[in-house]
């Protein structure tokens, strides 16, 4: 996702995707340890979606 698509949401519905994200997250390192992982660049690309929406919550609720 994309750090402009995430800035038009609210503080609300960016805990939310984090909150899907982190879900994500854990069913893919599942994946990973029962041997069904069948894109293991998704991992990584989760990890940075987090990181971003993370890095505009922050910025929001400082109020930039």
């Amino acid at each position: 996702m994309k750090a402009s698509e995430l800035y038009q949401l609210t503080l609300e519905e960016l805990a939310q995707k984090e909150t899907d994200f982190r879900k994500e997250l854990f069913n893919l390192r599942l994946q990973r340890v029962t041997g069904k992982l069948e894109n293991p660049s998704r991992a990584r690309e989760i990890r940075k979606t987090i990181a971003r929406i993370k890095t505009i919550i922050n910025g929001k609720r400082k109020g930039k």
